[in-house]
């Protein structure tokens, strides 16, 4: 990534703060965007980076991490459909919800994946890589930069040539890159999935044990 791209956590729930801290730890500014104003002005004051609305963080940057639930990202894409042109959108989304017995349940069709129906509903020019999801929200952040190996987080994506960001930006989170493949491997990294923390996965793993499990 090139020291002018911009990063902005648009959601801040449990996966956008776990991002955002692990970003700050790492001293790297980014955007804290949140629709509750007042919430993304505390935060960004504790990581010590700017906040703004989420239409103006849309503008900003170059790379969004999208940490908002499943069910709104169709209606993000189309409602920032022009400013999101030629930038990276990264989706960490589980399409999961509470099940009636305790845990969660998978919202969609037993084979259909988060990640593919997102990169359905993509703005023209914009490009999308699903990453930041393959751990829950309490591991995110207590595995980020373990030492002496650091764990991995997996990602997919159809573009390539965004590699080497969404690279950096995983390795600013405090973790290993391993690409998996396309967006059509999204279900593999999603919860149930097996490089999931919450599927097959069942615990971060560094990049020796990744390597053997791709």
């Amino acid at each position: 990534m090139t020291t002018s791209s911009k990063v902005a956590v648009i959601g801040l729930g449990n996966i956008g703060q776990a991002v955002a801290g692990n970003m700050a730890k790492s001293n790297n500014k980014f955007i804290a965007a949140d629709r509750n104003v007042e919430k993304a002005k505390e935060l960004s004051e504790k990581w010590n980076t700017e906040s703004s609305d989420i239409p103006t963080a849309v503008k900003t940057a170059d790379i969004i991490v999208l940490a908002i639930p499943f069910g709104t990202i169709a209606g993000f894409m189309k409602e920032y459909a022009a400013d999101l042109e030629g930038k990276i959108i990264v989706d960490p989304s589980n399409p999961i919800a509470p099940a009636e017995n305790g845990g969660f349940k998978k919202i969609i069709g037993e084979k259909e994946s988060a990640g593919e129906i997102n990169k359905s509903f993509l703005p023209k020019g914009a490009k999308l890589v699903k990453a930041l999801g393959t751990l829950g929200a309490g591991t995110l952040s207590d595995a980020a930069y373990q030492t002496p190996d650091r764990s991995v987080l997996f990602y997919a994506t159809d573009d390539t040539s965004i590699d080497d960001q969404v690279e950096k930006l995983i390795h600013d989170n405090g973790f290993d890159a391993v690409r998996i493949g396309g967006i059509d491997q999204s279900i593999r990294i999603e919860v149930f999935g097996d490089l999931h923390e919450f599927g097959a996965l069942g615990k971060p793993v560094n990049l020796s044990e990744a390597k053997q499990k791709v």
